[in-house]
C-alpha cells in the first residue's frame, strides 16, 4: 500500500514538473527565476538607496512613482511591438536595458555620486523597459509550450516569483547592511544579463508576423480583439474591482498591525504569510486543473477578502496570518488559471496587445484605490472601510458563475481550454 502511494506521488510530481522536460521552457524558467530573485532584492535596495543619498520619504514615493508611471505610459506600445517583432528578442533587449540602468545606478551609488533624480531617472527607464517585456512574455509562453502544459508552466513561473518574494528581501537586507544598496543593484544587473542570455539560447520555430500597419491601427486592432470577447472584459472588471479594494489592506493593514497586533514585526509576519500562501497557490495550480477554470479561479479569488475581514475586527495575529496565507494562495492560483485561459483563447498574433490592455485596466485601479482609502477611512472609520472593500471583492467574484460567457470557458479532456466565439469578426 505504501509503495502504491509512493508511486502515485512520484507520478503526480512528474506530471506537475513536466514543463521542465521541455528544453526551451527549462532555459526560460531558469533565467526568469534568477531575474525574479534580483528584482525582489532591488525593491528593498531602491528604498535604502534613496535614504543613503539623504532622500526623504516623499522622495521614495517619487522614485517608485517614476517606475510605475513609465510602465503604465508605455505598456500599450509594448503590446503593439511585441506582436510586431519576435518576442524573444524584444524581451532580451528589455533585459539588457534594465541591466544597464541598474548598473549605472550601482556605479553612481558605490562612487558616492548618486542623487535622487538619478534614482528616479533609472527607475523610469526600468519601468519603460518592463512595459515592453511584460506583454511579450505571455505571448512567448504560448509559443514555447503545448496548450495542455500552459497552466503548469504559468504556475512554475509564478512559483519562482513567489519564492523570491520570501527570500530576496532578507538577502537584500543582509547585503545592504554589509556593503550598501549599490551592490544589490549591481547584483540585479547581473541577473538581467543571465535572463538575456537564457532568452538568446532559445530555439523557437519561425512565427508568422503580419505586415505592420500604422501604430494606431495596430493598437485599435488590439482593442477590438479585447472588446469582442465579453468573457474577457467582464472577468477583467472583477479583477479590477479586486485590485481597487485590496488597496485597503496595504494602506490600513500596517497601521492596524502596529497599533493592535504587536507592531511593525507583526506586519512583517503577515506579509510573509501571504508570500508563503502564494507559494502554496503555485503548487495547487500545478496539480488542480478545473473543468471551468475561470469560475473556480474567481471563486478562489473571493478568499482575498479574508485578510480585510480579519483586520476589521481585528482578529488575533495568527488568524490574520492564516487569512493572508489563503489570500496569497488564491491570488497565485487564479493568476495561473487566468494566464492559461488567455493563452488558449486569444490568437497568437494579437496576444501581446490584448495582454497590454489586460495589464493596464486591471492595474490602473491600484493607485486609485491607494488614493481613496485614506479619505474614506477618515470619514467612515477603518473597520467600515475594510468591510466595504471586502464586499467589493466577494460580491463580484461570487457572481461570475452567473455570467454565460465566463461559464462557457471550459477545459476539454485533452487539457485544452475552449470558450465562446467573439461576438463579431475580430478583424476588420
Amino acid at each position: 500500500m505504501a509503495e502504491g502511494k509512493e508511486g502515485g506521488t512520484r507520478r503526480a510530481l512528474a506530471e506537475a514538473l513536466a514543463p521542465l522536460s521541455i528544453r526551451e521552457f527549462r532555459i526560460l524558467w531558469t533565467g526568469q527565476a534568477v531575474s525574479a530573485a534580483g528584482g525582489g532584492m532591488t525593491k528593498v535596495a531602491l528604498i535604502f538607496a534613496v535614504l543613503a543619498v539623504d532622500g526623504s520619504v516623499t522622495d521614495i514615493g517619487l522614485v517608485m512613482t517614476a517606475q510605475v508611471a513609465t510602465q503604465v505610459l508605455f505598456t500599450l506600445a509594448g503590446g503593439v511591438w511585441a506582436d510586431r517583432l519576435r518576442r524573444q528578442f524584444l524581451m532580451l533587449t528589455s533585459d539588457l536595458i534594465r541591466a544597464a540602468a541598474q548598473l549605472v545606478l550601482a556605479v553612481l551609488i558605490l562612487g558616492g555620486d548618486a542623487q535622487v533624480w538619478h534614482l528616479a531617472a533609472g527607475a523610469a527607464v526600468f519601468g519603460a523597459a518592463q512595459a515592453f517585456f511584460g506583454p511579450a512574455s505571455r505571448g512567448l509562453m504560448a509559443e514555447i509550450m503545448p496548450p495542455e502544459q500552459l497552466q503548469r508552466s504559468n504556475a512554475l513561473m509564478s512559483f519562482s516569483t513567489s519564492a523570491s518574494t520570501v527570500l530576496s528581501p532578507a538577502l537584500a537586507g543582509l547585503v545592504i547592511a554589509l556593503w550598501g544598496p549599490g551592490l544589490v543593484l549591481a547584483m540585479d544587473a547581473v541577473t538581467f544579463i543571465v535572463s538575456a542570455a537564457s532568452l538568446a539560447m532559445l530555439r523557437l520555430p519561425a512565427r508568422t508576423i503580419p505586415a505592420p500597419e500604422s501604430f494606431w491601427r495596430d493598437l485599435g486592432t488590439g482593442w477590438r480583439e479585447f472588446a469582442v470577447r465579453r468573457w474577457l472584459w467582464l472577468n477583467l472588471m472583477v479583477h479590477m474591482l479586486q485590485n481597487l479594494a485590496v488597496a485597503a489592506y496595504y494602506v490600513l493593514g500596517p497601521a492596524i498591525a502596529d497599533k493592535s497586533l504587536g507592531g511593525p514585526s507583526a506586519w512583517g509576519v503577515i506579509v510573509a504569510g501571504w508570500a508563503a500562501g502564494a507559494i502554496a497557490g503555485g503548487f495547487i495550480a500545478l496539480k488542480l486543473e478545473p473543468g471551468r477554470p475561470l469560475i473556480v479561479g474567481n471563486l478562489a479569488l473571493a478568499l482575498t477578502a479574508l485578510p480585510l475581514l480579519a483586520l476589521a475586527v481585528p482578529m488575533p495575529l495568527w488568524a490574520v496570518v492564516g487569512s493572508a496565507f489563503l489570500s496569497g494562495a488564491a491570488t497565485l492560483f487564479l493568476d495561473a488559471l487566468w494566464q492559461a485561459s488567455m493563452q488558449h483563447l486569444i490568437p497568437a498574433e494579437v496576444m501581446s496587445r490584448v495582454e497590454s490592455y489586460d495589464w493596464l485596466i486591471s492595474t490602473i485601479a491600484a493607485p486609485v484605490g491607494l488614493a481613496l482609502v485614506g479619505p474614506l477611512a477618515s470619514q467612515t472609520g477603518q473597520a467600515q472601510t475594510l468591510l466595504i472593500a471586502a464586499a467589493m471583492i466577494v460580491i463580484p467574484c461570487s457572481l461570475t458563475p452567473l455570467v454565460p460567457g465566463i461559464r462557457a470557458v471550459r477545459r476539454t479532456p485533452d487539457g485544452r481550454i475552449t470558450g465562446p466565439a467573439p461576438q463579431q469578426p475580430a478583424h476588420v
